[in-house]
């Protein structure tokens, strides 16, 4: 058996939720190990996403522990016999490893919603405002590294999946560059608010009792609900939330941004309002 030296979120995510149907059944390593015929590292090692697991093997773990869930181990199955290998694996070795889990994780979503406060969201970001973004950060990037971060956040933006945008004002006015960027800013998230599967509210700063800044997240719908995943910045990079308690109080949090929000025409007049101010 094969031991991957770095295993991705997703892979990683189908082991621990392997172990939450092994530690909900309360067996140990060494019984789940002996109900399969392996040795208890072997089951370790799947766990941890260091090692891959057979469809046969998967539903064999999924009867012992009891899982009566059909959907969910259907999901699980297909997680592990998954073997797409997609554009992010061109930027294996040369960027950091959440860049290239967060793209797989949206190739995979079955829907995004996202708040932004502070910054567009870089699914939606034009060329100039992400190269300006990743400029800013300390210690500097080189040309090469910068280079590749603005091509890889460009080449996420085939969006294929329904995208929900709850954006606040401060996120409109920011300029992380020129007026003539955030110009362009404006005339693309105009643009991509008008495509089907897209839709863009704006939080106003004319609002009263608007406590909720620390929302900001991105959320990816699984193919059922509990591989669901909330993706948060963190300044290493990015952190993947999957608890079920969490994803529970995010949907919450989603909710009450979005009922806040202006309604979609509202806001496309909004951000044509802000874009002729500049």
């Amino acid at each position: 058996m094969v031991l991957r030296r770095e295993p991705t979120a997703r892979q990683v995510r189908l082991g621990l939720e392997l172990r939450r149907l092994r530690e909900a059944a309360g067996l140990t390593t060494i019984e789940a190990a002996a109900l399969l015929g392996v040795n208890r590292v072997q089951i370790s090692q799947i766990e941890t996403g260091v090692t891959g697991v057979s469809e046969q093997r998967l539903r064999r773990l999924a009867s012992h522990y009891a899982c009566t869930d059909e959907e969910f181990t259907a999901a699980l199955t297909t997680m592990a016999t998954d073997r797409t290998q997609g554009w992010w694996e061109e930027y294996r070795g040369h960027l950091p490893t959440s860049f290239l889990d967060l793209a797989e994780l949206e190739h995979h979503a079955v829907f995004l919603r996202e708040v932004a406060l502070l910054y567009v969201p870089g699914l939606l970001q034009t060329e100039d405002y992400a190269r300006a973004v990743f400029s800013s950060r300390v210690p500097e990037l080189t040309r090469e590294e910068l280079d590749l971060r603005v091509g890889h956040r460009m080449r996420r933006q085939k969006i294929t999946t329904p995208y929900e945008l709850v954006i606040h004002e401060s996120a409109l006015r920011i300029r992380v560059s020129d007026r003539a960027a955030s110009r362009d800013q404006l005339a693309k998230l105009l643009e991509f608010s008008e495509a089907d599967r897209i839709t863009v509210r704006v939080i106003p700063f004319d609002l009263d009792g608007f406590a909720r800044a620390g929302s900001t997240m991105t959320y990816a719908g699984g193919p059922v609900r509990r591989l669901d995943t909330v993706v948060r910045d963190v300044p290493h990079g990015s952190a993947f939330i999957d608890s079920e308690a969490q994803l529970a109080a995010f949907r919450t949090r989603f909710r009450k941004v979005e009922a806040v929000s202006l309604g979609t025409e509202r806001s496309r007049d909004f951000i044509n309002r802000l874009a002729k101010e500049l």
